[in-house]
């Protein structure tokens, strides 16, 4: 029997039509089908929360992709977003339910900056909801749009409410404002986001020879302005004032001038929440960098703070920092003890 595609519209429909599912299934739906049997979580990760996984489906629904990646890539200028992505990263990451596939949540556009690693580098939840709510209040220039629907403003706020405390200007004149379930749910899910260590560790000759580039490269570019930039601005801001009663002012500081630098060194080793700095009390959290950052990064976003906005305070140097490390190891010194 002859085929005649030009006549017979039903044949070439139903070829064009069974071709195009075979084509899809090769392609596209048993390729990913084995990548997701096949991809492990990465054994340090945990598995998310019924909260986090919530949040997980109010980023996608607020459109946080189209601004915002989630990948890593094994290039130079991705360096301070975390180490390169692998798929283990995103092996827990299911199905929303039985009619909307896997959250694609790679992005395609750093309008905003990479969230990979953002629950290490960003871990204040009160950063957090002041950036949704505003976010001018926490960084000046950002283009990001506000989400005023995911908070309410109440007279008075029930006992266990999540409030949110704004800068003057930055917030309603009368009421306070309260986190709704769903921007808990995404702030909990942003903080998830937080890179573990992969499981396949270099060979002692690659380690070596790694080791060398990186302490190479470090001597070469580390730059305190550029660390300050990426880690430290959005809370303390590119000009060192701070947020008012959230963050703490760098500007005169007796944290950052004084000529021991012991106590500005464990602030960026360690972190610090809840604290009295120069006679006011701030409510933030600033995250540890002791694990983000080398000690050669350390000395160096340190010097960049001691050295500008009228500070001028002595300099230190990376065996400054390693010293600190290692005393406070060795006599078992609690962080800001």
């Amino acid at each position: 029997m002859k085929l005649n595609f030009h006549k017979n519209h039903k044949l070439l429909f139903g070829v064009v039509f069974w071709g195009f599912v075979a084509l899809t299934l090769i392609i596209a739906v048993l390729p990913a089908t084995w990548v997701q049997q096949q991809n492990e979580p990465l054994p340090a990760s945990e598995p998310m929360t019924e909260l986090q996984r919530k949040g997980l489906n109010i980023f996608i629904s607020e459109g946080c992709v189209y601004c915002h990646t989630q990948q890593v890539r094994p290039i130079e200028m991705d360096e301070n977003w975390g180490r390169p992505s692998a798929p283990g990263d995103y092996a827990r990451i299911n199905r929303q339910d039985v009619w909307r596939q896997t959250p694609a949540v790679l992005g395609s556009e750093r309008t905003g900056p990479d969230l990979s690693n953002i629950g290490k580098r960003q871990p204040s939840d009160v950063w957090h909801y002041m950036h949704l709510y505003n976010p001018r209040s926490v960084v000046k220039e950002s283009i990001m749009p506000s989400y005023p629907w995911l908070f309410e403003v109440v007279e008075n706020p029930s006992d266990g409410a999540t409030t949110v405390s704004m800068p003057e200007g930055y917030g309603p004149k009368n009421g306070t404002i309260i986190a709704t379930r769903e921007a808990e749910a995404l702030v909990a899910y942003l903080k998830s986001l937080s890179q573990v260590p992969m499981d396949a560790w270099p060979s002692a000759a690659q380690q070596a020879k790694a080791d060398s580039a990186v302490a190479s490269a470090v001597k070469k570019k580390v730059n305190g302005a550029t660390i300050y930039a990426n880690n430290c601005a959005s809370c303390h801001q590119n000009n060192g004032q701070g947020i008012q009663s959230t963050f703490p002012s760098l500007v005169g500081a007796a944290y950052v001038t004084e000529k021991d630098p012991t106590r500005h060194i464990r602030a960026v080793l360690y972190g610090l929440q809840g604290v009295t700095i120069d006679g006011k009390d701030y409510t933030g959290v600033m995250q540890p960098f002791g694990e983000l950052l080398s000690d050669e990064e350390v000395a160096a976003v340190i010097n960049y703070e001691r050295t500008n906005w009228g500070n001028d305070a002595p300099t230190i140097t990376a065996e400054d920092v390693t010293k600190v490390r290692n005393n406070d190891e060795l006599n078992k010194i609690q962080p800001n003890e």
